[in-house]
Formats: structure tokens, C-alpha cells, sequence
């Protein structure tokens, strides 16, 4: 098949989404999305529903993943894509991830409780469907549900974010872990939205390294957060280093979003789309 309309990384309440996996796919599909993957943070629960919702809609599906990895310090995602989910070494690792995760929001909590702020942990499970997926997201709704700040990039902004009082930094699975797991489950390892990373040109090339030299065969050209200059810039980063190129809206919800699943612009042209890989 050629794909008209391809969107690979968006999340569902299975993660940090506001919608079901059954409701993203029937978002995806009427927005013109031809070909679907559902991307949630850490967990492959909603992959089932996902592919049976996109398949009565007439969209393509395939299997993904996000998961959460630190390189030299720095936060960073790498989506798997076309993989075996009932795989037990891509499952059970991320199984042991979502433990991590509930300590680390606990930490959180206890965080915010020192400044003042307490019930925060609390009130985050509220928002969360999954708990053993709670996040940042979901205490930034609630503190926006009780008044904290404005929206949630308020919160992560004064919060949320390295160096402010809510920040707990975790140990996080590294770059040879994510795409090893992703590839012995026969999927494709993708980095996620590269602009959001605050790393100088010179880190993001030895990133890049690494990540190629590990087996990574995709990079997120177009995406929700980029920018044109961005687009332009990892399109030329994806020809150097003869990386497939990804598309993605990163959609969470229709209050949430940098924009709306399958609403982004074409990649450029002469880049190799990464579905090639696993069509």
C-alpha cells in the first residue's frame, strides 16, 4: 500500500490521552488517516482495541509504543513501531518501567506536598485511567483542575519541568535498552519529536550516533511540536544519516495537542517514510 495520510505517534487514556484507544481511531480515521498507530507512553494495553476500532474504520494499523529513555542525562522518547506486542521481552521490560513510574509520582507528590501544595498524587490518580501509567500530565490537569495555573503548560513550566520544585528525576530505561527491546520484537526504533530536546547540535549528532550505531533506523521528521525550521532540519539530519523519516501529531486530546491527529504536513518528498520498513 502507499499511504496517503500516515500519523505514527499519538496517545489514548491507555497513557496520558483524554480519549479511549476505540475514540482516537475513529479520530484518526475521520481526519483522513489511512494508515495508524497508536503510540502510548510504556504500555501496549490498548493496542488491541486500537487495531480492531481502526480496521472497522478502514484504517490500516500498526503496533507502537513510546518509551521513556535518558541519553547522557537528557530525557529523551523512542517510539517502537510494526512490533510483536505479545513479545515477552519488549512486554515484560515494560512492565518493570510502569513500576518505576508509580515511585517516581509518589516522589512527586511528596514534592509538591513540601511547597505547600499537598493531595497532588492524590488528585493525579484521578486523571489517570491507568494507574501504573500516572505522569507529569496528569498532575498538571489536576493542579489546573484546582487552580494552580492556568493550563497545563503553565504547570510544567513553573512545576514540572528539571530545576523546578515538582521535578523528580528518575531512572529511566537508556537508548541501548529501547531499541533493543523494540528490534528483538521485530519493530522499528523511531526517535520521537528530536526538536524538543534540549541539546546543543553537536550533542544531538553524537545522540544520533549512538542511536544508528544501536540499530535505530528512524527519525520524526514532521510532528506536532516542530516548527518549519524544524521540519527542515531533521529532514536534512534524516538524509545525512540515511534514516527512514517518521510523521507524527503526538495527539493526546482536542484540548491538549499541538495539532489534531492527521493534520500535519506532508513530509518533504525525497525522504524514505518509515512505513516502508514495516508494511
Amino acid at each position: 500500500m502507499t499511504p496517503a495520510n500516515f500519523d505514527f505517534h499519538c496517545h489514548s487514556v491507555v497513557s496520558d490521552g483524554l480519549l479511549p484507544p476505540q475514540d482516537v481511531a475513529r479520530r484518526a480515521a475521520a481526519n483522513g488517516v489511512d494508515l495508524w498507530a497508536l503510540t502510548d507512553h510504556d504500555d501496549l494495553g490498548g493496542l488491541a482495541v486500537a487495531r480492531q476500532a481502526a480496521e472497522e474504520a478502514g484504517m490500516a494499523f500498526e503496533n507502537g509504543v513510546e518509551i521513556s529513555i535518558e541519553w547522557q542525562g537528557v530525557p529523551i522518547h523512542i517510539v517502537g513501531l510494526g512490533f510483536d506486542a505479545a513479545h515477552p521481552v519488549l512486554s515484560d521490560s515494560l512492565n518493570e518501567l510502569r513500576v518505576g513510574r508509580i515511585e517516581r509520582a509518589k516522589r512527586m507528590g511528596e514534592a509538591m506536598a513540601a511547597i505547600g501544595i499537598p493531595g497532588v498524587y492524590e488528585g493525579a490518580l484521578c486523571f489517570a485511567t491507568n494507574p501504573s501509567l500516572i505522569s507529569r500530565a496528569h498532575f498538571a490537569r489536576y493542579m489546573v483542575s484546582i487552580g494552580i495555573a492556568r493550563d497545563v503548560p503553565g504547570v510544567f513550566q513553573h512545576y514540572l519541568t528539571p530545576g523546578k520544585p515538582g521535578y523528580v528525576d528518575h531512572r529511566w530505561a537508556t537508548l541501548a535498552d529501547a531499541i533493543g527491546w523494540i528490534t528483538t520484537a521485530g519493530g522499528v526504533a523511531v526517535v520521537a519529536h528530536p526538536g524538543r530536546y534540549k541539546m546543543s547540535g553537536g550533542d544531538m549528532r553524537r545522540f544520533l550516533d549512538d542511536f544508528k550505531d544501536l540499530g535505530g533506523q528512524g527519525l520524526e521528521v514532521t510532528c506536532g511540536s516542530h516548527s518549519p525550521d524544524n521540519v527542515m532540519h531533521f529532514a536534512r539530519l534524516a538524509r545525512h544519516y540515511a534514516f527512514h523519516a517518521s510523521r507524527g501529531s503526538d495527539f493526546h486530546g482536542p484540548e491538549e495537542s499541538y495539532v489534531d491527529l492527521g493534520k500535519l504536513p506532508q513530509l518533504p518528498e525525497d525522504l524514505k517514510p518509515v512505513w516502508r520498513l514495516i508494511c
